[in-house]
C-alpha cells in the first residue's frame, strides 16, 4: 500500500479530511474527476472577480471550532448575506423582516405586521402545518407566500408546494425587527481570493490527481490504499444496483458585462413563477468589489439526469427510503468510509460539512 488514505473528491469534505490526516502524519492521495480542487465551492478569476461557478456560497456558523478551522486557510471578510426578492419589478428585503412587511402592507410598527400574519394564517384555517405551503403561510401570511415563496420554491425544486414536506422552509428567517442579515450565525463571510485559494491551502503536501474517474478505475486506486474516504453519489459506487437517488440541479447562465454595476446587490431571487430562472448572483458584491466590469450568474433549477452535477437530495418518503437502502450496504464496506452530501445523502451546509468531516476524521486518527 502505497497510501494510508485514498480521498475520493477535492471539495470540503475530502479536503478537510485529506488535511487532518496528513497532518497526523498519515500519507494521503485525493482523486477528483473534475479538472480543478473544492467541489461546489470551486471559485474562478474572471475580469479579476472571484466568480462562483456552481453558485453562490456564502459561509455562516454558530461552530466557533469550526469558524476557527477555516481561518487557518484563509481571511474572511465581513459579507453579510442579504438578498432581494423581486416579484414582478417589486423589491422586498429578504430575510422577511419589517422592511418586506411596510412595502407588502404598509404597516410601520411590529405589532400591525404581526396581527396581519396572524388574521391570514387563521383564515387559511392551519393549525398543525402538513406540508411546504401551510408551513409557510403559519410562517408569514398568506401575501407574503403568493408573492414571495411560492414561484420561487416551486422552480427550485419542481413540484407543487402542497407537495413538499413542511421541514424543507423551517429555517426560514421571519423577523419582527429591521435586520437585514439573512443568517442567524455568529461568524459569517467569504474567504478573500477566493474558496478555491482556501481549499489549495488545506491540501499543501497533499497528492492531488485531477480528471481522475474514481470510479472507472475503482479497483486499481483502491489497491493503492489501506482505507477509502468517498465523498461522491452513494448510489453511484453502487452502480445504482437499488435504482437511481433523485437529486435537483442547478444550470448556470454567466455572463461578463461592460458594466460597473448590474443590479446592485450579490444575491436578487426572482419569485414570480413566469421568469424561468430563481435568482441572478452578481460575484463582485461578495467582495465589495470595485472592478469596471461585472459578471452575473442566472440559476435555473432542474431535475437532475444522469449528466448533470447533482445539487440537492430530494427529501420524500421514496428517497428517503432508498436512501437509508444504500446506507446499509455502505455499512458493509469496511475499507470505505462515506462522506458529504453525496455520500450520505444529505443536506449540509459548508460548516456542517467541514464539521462532519473534522468528527469523522478525529475518530479515524483516534
Amino acid at each position: 500500500m502505497q497510501y494510508d488514505y485514498l480521498v475520493v473528491g477535492a471539495g470540503l469534505y475530502g479536503a478537510v479530511f485529506a488535511q487532518m490526516a496528513r497532518e497526523a502524519g498519515k500519507k494521503v492521495l485525493v482523486v477528483d474527476k473534475r479538472s480543478h480542487i473544492a467541489g461546489n465551492v470551486y471559485t474562478e478569476d474572471v475580469e479579476g472577480i472571484q466568480v462562483h461557478r456552481y453558485g453562490a456560497h456564502i459561509f455562516h456558523t454558530n461552530n466557533r471550532r469550526v469558524w476557527d478551522y477555516v481561518q487557518r486557510f484563509a481571511d474572511f471578510n465581513r459579507y453579510t448575506n442579504s438578498p432581494v426578492a423581486n416579484y414582478k419589478g417589486e423589491l422586498y428585503s429578504l430575510p422577511f423582516n419589517m422592511y418586506t412587511f411596510n412595502k407588502m402592507w404598509g404597516v410601520v410598527r411590529p405589532q400591525e405586521a404581526e396581527e396581519i400574519i396572524n388574521r391570514q394564517r387563521k383564515e387559511a384555517g392551519i393549525e398543525a402545518p402538513r406540508n411546504l405551503e401551510e408551513q409557510a403561510i403559519s410562517l408569514v401570511g398568506t401575501d407574503i407566500y403568493e408573492k414571495l415563496v411560492k414561484g420561487y420554491t416551486e422552480k427550485q425544486w419542481g413540484r407543487p408546494c402542497g407537495e413538499l414536506p413542511a421541514f424543507i422552509i423551517k429555517r426560514l428567517p421571519v423577523r419582527l425587527t429591521f435586520d437585514n442579515n439573512y443568517f442567524n450565525a455568529l461568524y459569517q463571510g467569504i474567504p478573500m481570493g477566493g474558496y478555491t485559494n482556501m481549499v489549495a491551502r488545506m491540501l499543501e503536501g497533499v497528492e492531488v490527481r485531477l480528471n481522475t474517474d474514481y470510479l472507472a478505475h475503482k479497483d486499481e486506486l483502491d489497491a493503492l490504499a489501506d482505507r477509502v474516504v468517498y465523498t461522491g453519489p452513494v448510489d453511484a459506487y453502487f452502480g445504482y444496483r437499488l435504482g437511481h437517488l433523485a437529486y435537483r440541479s442547478v444550470r448556470f447562465e454567466t455572463e461578463v458585462l461592460d458594466t460597473p454595476n448590474y443590479q446592485g446587490n450579490a444575491v436578487v431571487n426572482y419569485t414570480d413563477s413566469e421568469t424561468p430562472w430563481t435568482r441572478i448572483i452578481e460575484h463582485k458584491f461578495f467582495e465589495f468589489g470595485t472592478q469596471p466590469k461585472t459578471v452575473i450568474s442566472r440559476e435555473y433549477s432542474s431535475e437532475w439526469k444522469p449528466g448533470d452535477e447533482p445539487y440537492y437530495p430530494v427529501n420524500d418518503k421514496k428517497n428517503g427510503a432508498l436512501a437509508d437502502a444504500y446506507r446499509a450496504l455502505a455499512a458493509q464496506e469496511k475499507k470505505v468510509l462515506f462522506g458529504g452530501r453525496l455520500g450520505e445523502y444529505k443536506y449540509y451546509d459548508m460548516d456542517q460539512v467541514i464539521a462532519a468531516a473534522m468528527e469523522k476524521a478525529q475518530q479515524e486518527l483516534a
